[in-house]
């Protein structure tokens, strides 16, 4: 819809993809530009009548392109770069504090056309960083109330250098409905962010990882679900048992935990929480496209929030991405920030207090665009229902 050139649409796109693969040519120019600027939404998924298995072909053409195509030298060092610090909390958390001090070089890279993506990384460090939450190093949480179930939770990457809060408002939470959660040791990224690069023998070293430590779990204790907080990473990990099929060693077991893979407002519907007072709040949800596409849950994050006793508004053009897309909004800056301008604009429309969404991504993205609070979905939940209120909502003065 921004691009305007029928090579940028997903028709366009699986045509270039199959002439590339079905013939075995390498990738060229071309084909790059136009894979590259795919943001994986899987919004054409939604609503494709013919069912077209579009997610896997663009993550084999993205396979194909690293494996045959040569990327101009500051293309491969900024992806090199991304491989190499997003997925590791420590590296992620030492990058940010540095780019506190290169921010101002940042307006000089977003003008020089091969130093973009270096510009934009530099704006979106936050100004601050989060002290490291003990959220991913707590082993178990036991339930506060009568036991109802045992789950593993992901601590993730990314997020929990960006906002800790996300997984604390969760165990405590979970915990309060009677949930033990446990952080198993071991587990980390879940491999989207490399995967979506074409990264693929290090996305399967991650998932394989990740499957080793929560079987470990699921033979020990048992696990009724492993609870995800950021969507993007929900929707891969739910994808373990494709990634995986041909491994004999991990198929069976990687379809074993892509099975028990949940979304927190996936599992929190099963817990039939109790209707609470109106908060006199309007909340406008963002339904990330790694949520509504990718995972095809729609109605449960709204349907907790309004019993949660928040007003729930939903945006104009709601099915379209905000321009995060994983790294799309490094990678393709100058795309995703008019897709960001038009999501702001529409989330703006509903005069919402608060906005409420499901990934991270998608919390960075949003929030660099307007000063309405955006918190995730669980931070709300956990507020509800006894928690603290959450931080940014302290800070801008919103009242509940």
């Amino acid at each position: 819809m921004t691009l305007g050139n029928e090579l940028d649409s997903p028709r366009g796109r699986i045509y270039l993809i199959k002439d590339m693969l079905e013939n075995g040519r390498p990738a060229d120019e071309e084909v790059v530009t136009h894979i590259d600027r795919c943001l994986s939404c899987l919004s054409c998924v939604t609503t494709c009548p013919s069912g077209v298995d579009y997610m896997h072909l663009v993550d084999n053409a993205r396979i194909h392109i690293e494996n045959t195509y040569r990327r101009p030298l500051i293309d491969r060092l900024v992806r090199r770069l991304l491989a190499a610090v997003l997925p590791y909390p420590d590296r992620f958390r030492a990058a940010l504090v540095l780019a506190k001090f290169a921010r101002p070089l940042a307006p000089i890279f977003t003008r020089i056309s091969a130093l973009k993506p270096l510009g934009a990384m530099l704006e979106f460090a936050p100004s601050s960083v989060a002290a490291a939450s003990a959220s991913g190093n707590v082993g178990v949480v036991a339930a506060g109330a009568q036991k109802r179930g045992r789950v593993a939770i992901l601590s993730g990457c990314a997020q929990p250098v960006l906002d800790p809060y996300i997984n604390e408002a969760t165990l405590r939470l979970l915990a309060r409905f009677g949930v033990e959660v446990v952080a198993p040791q071991g587990e980390g990224c879940c491999g989207a962010l490399v995967h979506h690069m074409g990264r693929e023998q290090e996305a399967l070293d991650f998932a394989r990882r990740n499957v080793d430590v929560w079987t470990r779990e699921i033979e020990n204790g048992g696990l009724d679900a492993i609870i995800i907080t950021a969507s993007g990473c929900g929707t891969t990990i739910k994808d373990y048992g494709h990634m995986l099929r041909r491994d004999p060693i991990y198929a069976e077991r990687a379809a074993t935990v892509s099975s028990l893979g949940k979304d927190i407002t996936e599992y929190l519907s099963t817990l039939d929480l109790p209707n609470r007072e109106p908060k006199q709040l309007a909340v406008a949800y963002h339904s990330a496209c790694s949520m509504q596409h990718g995972q095809k849950i729609t109605v449960a994050p709204k349907h907790l929030l309004k019993n949660a006793g928040f007003t729930v508004r939903d945006p104009a053009e709601g099915h379209l991405c905000c321009g995060s897309a994983g790294t799309y909004n490094i990678l393709q800056s100058e795309i995703s920030a008019q897709l960001k301008a038009r999501k702001v604009k529409n989330i703006e429309s509903t005069k919402a207090d608060i906005i409420a969404t499901g990934n991270i991504g998608c919390i960075t993205q949003i929030a660099s665009g307007t000063a309405i609070p955006i918190v995730h979905t669980v931070e709300l939940l956990d507020w509800a229902y006894g928690g603290p209120k959450p931080k940014k909502l302290l800070a801008l003065g919103v009242e509940g």
